[in-house]
């Protein structure tokens, strides 16, 4: 009898190379963790995070001190102009032509990129990723040659802003950090935005509208990634204005208020005229900064420091026939009309916008974000003419965030940095709805926003002069 068949035996397991086994693995890794347990478990004590932080805490200290420093040289230059003013108004015909054509001269010879407001060339260099082309538009030396030329405009009696100008000088702060060859912060577009809202929030101590600002201008169509970035950039900026000017608002306290549903007359009238008034203003500045027609346009051409004179002469005429209502950037006119110490003529709305572009046209270094406002209140004081007495000062409020909103399109910035400006948190529902119905009015005269319609071209020009042949060219966001 043959025994019974043993059962098939089990594959011997194959032989492993030479090598760690997985148990001496798993020892290697967990003592490696155990090493390195700090690090991962707590990355805030990482010395190199700690540096870049320190570095652009810094950097956002120096781009608001940078912009308080020129909020004060900016009120000494205007008082300064209003004195000589006081002492003869004739000055003004010997003033205003030599200090336009001086200020044109120094600009075009000595500091290109700091013509204009600023603003667009913010953008233009967060477009592009050409790196020389972005110090074109934004380095310490620019920053520091528009602080000094646009106070050169303010004592001339130009009316001109510092608003714009200080985005564009934060901006060329925060952009220092990115030629950081170690322990890269941020993004050069990212620290671009980030200094763009310091610049709005320092300049008008409002730092919700800068964040806005930052947003809705900076980031109009790309997605808004820069968060940290600009938050920090924003506060300590903003710090650096509440540690030199205290905690003071733009205009001052304003308790006006606007009551529903009467109130709706006030917000459709604002809105639809402001919307009109400032789509149809933007689309003028867009034209105009592509060519005068013309003889006027061939003289701005060719002889481009005699055409700032005379646009300086012109400004000084405006201003005599005024009484000097016109000069500087309108800010005394405002806040005296909104306390209800002085009251805006009639024409003062359409002459301040005559001026703003005579400024414009002669391209000094210099913003419109602060006469605009002025300019909204002058549209607001000529709708109060047709309302009660008792709703005046809501009324230029109102008027001021319709223009601004229609003329940069930019509807929520508008009722922010307004709100914030007068510290008057009653008229946020006005506000939004009157910037919504400028917003909606202005994008049927104008359809292109005006500073982007301002920077591409810039861009363009100076990529065409970079690089002659397209193909060779970086990449740049502008539209094929």
């Amino acid at each position: 009898m043959q025994p019974p068949p043993s059962p098939p035996s089990e594959p011997s397991p194959p032989k492993l190379p030479p090598g760690p086994t997985p148990d001496s693995t798993s020892g290697r890794t967990l003592r490696h963790l155990a090493r390195g347990g700090r690090r991962y478990a707590l990355p805030w004590l990482s010395p190199g995070r700690w540096h870049q932080r320190l570095l652009l805490v810094g950097a956002a200290l120096l781009a608001g001190l940078i912009a308080i420093s020129f909020a004060i040289g900016a009120e000494l230059a205007i008082d300064w102009h209003h004195r000589l003013m006081s002492y003869s108004p004739w000055l003004t015909l010997i003033i205003a032509p030599g200090g336009f054509a001086l200020m044109a001269w120094l600009s075009r010879r000595f500091f290109a990129g700091t013509e204009g407001s600023g603003i667009p060339q913010a953008i233009a260099a967060s477009l592009t990723d050409d790196g020389r082309l972005r110090r074109r538009f934004l380095s310490l030396r620019i920053a520091i040659a528009k602080v000094l030329l646009t106070l050169g405009g303010l004592l001339s009696g130009a009316s001109i802003g510092r608003e714009g100008p200080s985005v564009q000088i934060g901006a060329s702060v925060m952009h220092m950090l990115a030629g950081r060859r170690r322990g890269r912060i941020a993004s050069s577009r990212d620290l671009i935005v980030a200094g763009s809202g310091a610049g709005i929030a320092a300049a008008f101590n409002t730092p919700l509208g800068g964040i806005m600002f930052a947003i809705e201008e900076m980031c109009r169509y790309r997605a808004f990634r820069a968060n940290s970035t600009t938050l920090t950039a924003v506060i300590f900026a903003g710090l650096m204005s509440l540690a030199v000017l205290g905690n003071y608002t733009y205009f001052g306290r304003t308790p006006a208020a606007i009551g529903w549903p009467g109130g709706i007359w006030p917000v459709l009238m604002c809105g639809m005229l402001g919307g009109l008034l400032g789509g149809g203003f933007s689309r003028l500045l867009i034209a105009s900064s592509r060519g005068l027609p013309g003889r006027v346009g061939s003289f701005a051409l060719t002889r481009p420091i005699a055409f700032a004179a005379a646009c300086g002469l012109a400004t000084a005429l405006i201003g005599l026939l005024t009484g000097g209502l016109t000069y500087g950037t309108g800010y005394a006119e405002s806040k005296a009309a909104l306390e209800g110490a002085a009251g805006l003529p009639i024409y003062f709305m359409l002459a301040k916008m005559v001026v703003i572009w005579l400024a414009f046209v002669s391209r000094i270094p210099g913003g419109i974000f602060a006469p605009a406002l002025a300019v909204g209140a002058g549209l607001g004081a000529d709708i109060a003419y047709f309302m009660p007495d008792d709703q005046d000062a809501a009324i230029l409020v109102l008027g001021m965030v319709a223009f601004l909103a229609g003329m940069t399109q930019t509807p929520i910035t508008s009722f922010v940095i307004v709100m914030e400006m007068t510290a008057n948190h009653q008229m946020l529902l006005p506000l939004m709805a009157t910037a919504v119905v400028a917003h909606g009015f202005s994008k049927s005269v104008a359809p292109l926003p005006l500073y982007h319609a301002l920077a591409h071209p810039i861009l363009r020009r100076l990529e065409a002069e970079a690089h002659p042949h397209p193909s060779a060219a970086p990449h740049s966001m502008l539209p094929k």
